[in-house]
């Protein structure tokens, strides 16, 4: 009778334990659940794009001092014939990089020029940016980028948050128009960093990791307030040509960003940062690219080459169920739009050229 209780014993601590170790293998944090898909599907990925392409929205921060040998070489196993450098700053800063672009490599490299709005309606501020924009341009930005800090940081020269449409500003887009240059655009951020931080909001894993990126009604205004003001800005300003960069923070809503683009002819949209969007809704999204594709413009944001290939997978092929290379930024997977080749032409470079000035168009295909 003991031996037959101490093998009873045994065989529930054995038990025990087998329970708890499998209790503890399911306990384990959304970050580390990164199951291996089982599905069986033809993969094409692609690591180079299938026609050279620009880059709109590019960032080389340093590129006043900076070598950029191995950065055109990672240029070229891409296939990126162009990339502009919405970094360019202003002043001197903009011409050493402009010095070096054309002393090491003049035809793979542009640049956007700056504007610091920070000060904007003090006496004399509005002249003062204007002619220095106008300096920018005359010695090779071409085009203005002006960066989320409008709207979101930058105070006027009583310490008030500066509106991204304030009208103190206006000269400066008016330039714009007068002088031919686009003016590339990125304001608030996505809306779920505004929403609830809960198990309902689909950034939540992006917030987890990036606590500063989370904001409020009154930090510093409703999302909804400052993507007004973009718009307002679009609509008061018609002669200016204008890039809505991230796809406007719509790329989750194309019928509603195709209402925009029917009602702002003005506007153009990049894709940079928002492929994730596009690659779960293939079918909706090559419906849009197909309506607007005469006003859509490629573009990457962060200088990460390994990444590229999703944005060419998504774009070109016809793929299904693969996976984004950011988590935190796309726990589902992605799917290809299949789109034809003189749409991808127009998104990879046509665009780009039609309203970016100087740009050299031999170096493209017809």
């Amino acid at each position: 009778m003991a031996y037959f209780r101490s093998l009873t014993y045994v065989v529930a601590t054995l038990l025990m334990v087998g329970l708890n170790q499998i209790s503890f293998a399911q306990e384990m944090s959304f970050e580390e659940y990164n199951p291996i898909s089982t599905l069986v599907v033809p993969e094409n990925p692609v690591l180079k794009a299938k026609f050279p392409f620009i880059d709109v929205h590019g960032h080389q921060y340093n590129m006043p001092t900076q070598d950029l040998t191995d950065v055109v070489k990672a240029m070229d196993t891409l296939n990126m014939k162009l990339m502009v450098n919405l970094s360019g700053r202003s002043g001197e800063d903009l011409i050493k990089s402009v010095e070096n672009i054309k002393a090491n490599f003049p035809d793979r490299f542009v640049v956007f020029c700056n504007v610091n709005f920070d000060g904007a309606g003090a006496d004399g501020w509005i002249e003062k940016t204007v002619a220095q924009l106008e300096k920018d341009v005359a010695n090779g930005a071409r085009g203005l980028k002006v960066y989320k800090s409008l709207g979101l940081r930058n105070t006027d020269y009583e310490g008030k948050r500066l509106a991204v449409d304030d009208e103190r500003l206006q000269p400066i887009w008016e330039k714009c128009a007068e002088m031919g240059i686009p003016v590339l655009i990125h304001s608030a951020d996505p809306k779920s960093f505004w929403d609830e931080f809960n198990g309902d909001n689909e950034r939540w894993l992006e917030l987890k990791t990036h606590p500063r990126r989370k904001r409020s009604a009154n930090d510093p205004a409703p999302w909804e307030q400052i993507i007004q003001e973009r718009h307002n800005l679009f609509r008061n300003n018609p002669n200016t040509k204008f890039i809505n960069a991230h796809m406007g923070w719509f790329a989750n809503d194309l019928g509603f960003l195709g209402q925009l683009l029917d009602e702002l002819p003005n506007m153009y949209v990049g894709i940079a940062a928002i492929i994730a969007e596009l690659g779960r809704q293939p079918r909706q999204a090559k419906l849009f690219f197909t309506k607007y594709q005469d006003r859509i413009l490629f573009g990457k944001d962060s200088w990460v080459p390994e990444e590229f290939p999703t944005y060419f997978r998504v774009l070109e092929t016809a793929d299904e169920y693969f996976t984004y290379h950011k988590k935190y930024h796309a726990f589902w997977p992605m799917y290809g739009m299949d789109l034809p080749d003189e749409i991808l032409k127009k998104v990879y470079y046509k665009n780009a050229l039609k309203i970016i000035p100087g740009l050299d168009a031999s170096a493209f295909p017809n």
